[in-house]
């Protein structure tokens, strides 16, 4: 029992260590930390759309920074946490945190998808994806090269 409350105290402090050095790393640990654990902020890699979006989600719901602040995380983000190079996400099999992460989607827009294909069966091409209904198409048409049918 002892050994996992050593572990649980020096779980933050470890996530806090394992961040890679730069500016912005100071104030994403002060900022990010009192609302969930520190990986959350940035086990999900994105492209600066992406990052952008989650900074904008994280200030609408109360993190309290000031503009600099902000700014610093979202290029230390960029930085140290890219979207990676990834083969196509085929739309018909993809599940929704594939469709979130690697198109950066909200997970809205991912559920979307997969209840229209759960309805009405594979997409056979964009233009099917198209109409799902309330599907932000702004949001896939950048990345539509990303996707496989």
């Amino acid at each position: 029992m002892r050994v996992w409350l050593v572990v649980l105290a020096a779980a933050p402090a470890m996530a806090q260590a394992s961040l890679p050095e730069g500016p912005g790393k100071e104030e994403l640990v002060r900022l990010c930390k009192g609302c969930h654990e520190l990986e959350r902020s940035y086990s999900v890699r994105r492209d600066r759309a992406g990052w952008e979006e989650t900074m904008a989600k994280m200030a609408a719901i109360g993190v309290k920074g000031k503009r600099g602040e902000m700014d610093a995380i979202l290029e230390y983000l960029v930085k140290h946490f890219p979207a990676d190079e990834l083969p196509p996400v085929n739309v018909n099999k993809a599940k929704a945190i594939e469709l979130e992460s690697r198109l950066s989607l909200p997970r809205s827009q991912a559920a979307l998808i997969i209840a229209h294909r759960d309805k009405h069966g594979p997409f056979r091409n964009l233009v099917e994806l198209k109409k799902v209904p309330g599907l932000d198409w702004k949001r896939i048409e950048d990345k539509k090269d990303r996707l496989v049918f």
